[in-house]
């Protein structure tokens, strides 16, 4: 297979799915669909990243049956090549806040079950400094310190915006004192960004995809951004948390329900500065139906954080758009 002429191929085409990080096209190589993996290199860095993406699906193939195999790996120029997965992209049939079929949930424990049976020697290396394995207090603060980071990256030039928006001056300081009480657990693999656009169900599987945020962590993590991530509906919610206690060793699931709600009032936090950012960005080019998509769900994310931090929640999507206006042009708001 001429990998280079694929990539090549890939980048005039017309049709593609782009994430935050990466484009993805599908391509047909005559042997069969492939999916050619290209890294976004404007993309800012929003989320913490410590290995590449190769190398997780490497870590991952022996124990996880339903995640892309690994074609071609290219580092100049940087790109992947995935086997194609054919099936419906769960956001496209089951949006966020609704509920989801019955095995997706199921499908979901299965896939964090397999991740905490990976041994620490068979996963990608970790920078140094790293926090030592039940250390929830340092990787807490490892999560923390890249939003702050963040924070300030963007400050001055959104500070009208963030002050609109109710996001403090230290907008951190409702968890940081707060890591130093979460409980031990064993550190594990984690996929640390599963959401609805990252899972394709095919003939009754789950299969996910986006491995590039894998982190070596807290296995609450991972249940928390995931319950952050795909806004269940309370009984559902209820669900995965059962079979995730019920099927995970009990040395992962440990710990009170103060330590999964802390790690979500950083992900509420993180996501309200973040996707103000993203989400301007993002307006610019918008048609109307997108513009007001994206401002609605900043307000929900808003009024969530806003939570967190005592303030009432009382973003509306007209406030949003008002405020984002810059960005975004001068677009009518329709109720």
């Amino acid at each position: 297979m001429n990998w280079q002429a694929l990539y090549e191929r890939a980048l005039g085409a017309g049709e593609s799915a782009a994430g935050y990080y990466n484009r993805n096209v599908g391509m047909d190589t005559g042997e069969g669909k492939v999916n050619v993996r290209i890294p976004l290199e404007a993309a800012d860095t929003m989320d913490v990243r410590v290995w590449r993406e190769e190398d997780v699906l490497a870590c991952i193939a022996p124990y996880v049956a339903q995640a892309p195999g690994l074609r071609h790996v290219s580092h100049r120029p940087r790109f992947q090549v995935h086997h194609f997965v054919e099936g419906r992209v769960l956001d496209g049939f089951s949006p966020r806040g609704s509920a989801v079929p019955a095995h997706v949930m199921g499908d979901v424990v299965t896939l964090m079950e397999q991740l905490v049976r990976i041994p620490r020697e068979k996963a990608p290396d970790l920078p140094a400094g790293w926090p030592e394995s039940g250390d929830g207090a340092g990787f807490g603060r490892v999560l923390a310190a890249l939003t702050q980071q963040v924070y300030d990256a963007h400050r001055d030039e959104y500070a009208a915006v963030f002050a609109e928006f109710g996001i403090p001056a230290d907008p951190l300081a409702v968890v940081m004192a707060r890591w130093d009480t979460l409980r031990s657990r064993p550190f594990v693999v984690l996929h640390s960004d599963l959401h609805r656009k990252n899972m394709i169900v095919s003939e009754g599987l789950t299969w996910f995809l986006d491995w590039e945020l894998a982190l070596w962590g807290d296995p609450l993590y991972e249940l928390a951004i995931h319950f952050h991530k795909m806004d269940y509906p309370e009984d559902q919610r209820a669900e995965v948390l059962r079979q995730w206690r019920e099927r995970l060793p009990s040395a992962c699931t440990v710990g009170p329900a103060a330590d999964l709600e802390l790690y979500l009032a950083h992900e509420r936090v993180k996501s309200a500065i973040v996707d103000t950012v993203r989400y301007s960005k993002q307006l610019a080019d918008a048609d109307t139906a997108t513009h007001a998509f994206l401002t609605g769900r900043l307000a929900r994310k808003l009024n969530v954080a806003r939570a967190v931090w005592g303030a009432p929640p009382d973003m509306t999507q007209a406030g949003v758009a008002r405020t984002l206006a810059p960005w975004g042009g001068s677009r009518p708001w329709t109720p």
